[in-house]
């Protein structure tokens, strides 16, 4: 094939490439600011719909409206990373993990499945991979992602960097540790109202030690917040129950345990600590 009609082609698919990612960044942040009525009367933008399933947790109803998309569009790779991050969320890692890796072959910059796959990364505590690929999506800039995936970047860079603090020894804790909260103040800058930011605060003054700027009261705060913004958030639950146990209240913490199970049976952060194994760092017991 003569040279001049290959580089045309590849040209052209850059170019989709490009086209179709800036619609994807359109219809996320549209998303954000659709309630659920609004989202189902827009029938001409399906994928919409499915991310606002995502947004309120409704995650088969999510793998539906992606699945039937991908059966009339086998090629759209947002879909499929729409399908796969239903698929995370519902802890089926293997399937979602693969079909991260066919989205990342078509589109190695596409930020969701980026952060998606550095979920799955973060729960496997390989800690080092999920701060590389949250680290893909922060370099990519705000103009080049979304908010709220850059955002989620930015809280799961810190997250990763503090297990990593706290797995490492003095070097590590000198380097890593320092890039936790600021990394989570620049998050909350950029989205004050966004769980995940508000998450990873409330987590850091509620895991600190007091000389590093631990705080309970204000890790009750920040996790107060995020559950206002979004009560279905499994994983604050959970600290919760640990802040509980921390001031002697068994009787909350079994009830907070609970609620976070009942939003999530198979939630990591529960699970990790009713299981006392804490490779997510348990707090309680001691001031």
């Amino acid at each position: 094939m003569n040279k001049k009609i290959i580089l045309f082609l590849l040209a052209i698919f850059s170019f989709l490439v490009v086209g179709y990612s800036a619609d994807w960044k359109d219809q996320h942040n549209k998303a954000d600011t659709l309630s659920l009525a609004q989202a189902q009367k827009t029938q001409t933008d399906k994928y919409v719909l499915g991310l606002v399933y995502l947004n309120l947790h409704q995650d088969q109803l999510a793998y539906e409206v992606f699945d039937k998309i991908l059966l009339g569009q086998p090629d759209n790779y947002a879909a499929k990373w729409g399908k796969a991050e239903a698929l995370r969320r519902k802890h089926d890692l293997v399937p979602a993990e693969s079909l991260l890796n066919e989205v990342l072959k078509i589109d190695p910059q596409f930020s969701p499945a980026l952060i998606s796959l550095a979920y799955i990364k973060y729960f496997q505590m390989d800690f080092n991979l999920s701060v590389r690929l949250a680290l893909k999506v922060i370099q990519q800039g705000q103009s080049q992602v979304d908010l709220s995936n850059y955002v989620r970047a930015l809280a799961m860079y810190a997250g990763a960097k503090g297990m990593l603090a706290h797995y490492g020894g003095l070097f590590s804790k000198a380097i890593d540790g320092t890039a936790v909260k600021p990394n989570l103040d620049k998050a909350l800058k950029l989205q004050p109202n966004s769980p995940a930011a508000l998450f990873g605060v409330g987590s850091f003054y509620l895991l600190a030690p007091r000389i590093a700027g631990g705080d309970k009261s204000k890790a009750e705060s920040y996790f107060n917040q995020a559950i206002a913004v979004d009560p279905y958030f499994a994983d604050v639950y959970v600290r919760f129950a640990q802040l509980a146990k921390i001031k002697g209240d068994k009787e909350k913490y079994d009830l907070y345990m609970q609620k976070a199970l009942a939003l999530d049976p198979q939630n990591e952060l529960a699970l990790d600590t009713l299981s006392g194994r804490c490779k997510f760092i348990c707090v309680g017991g001691e001031e």
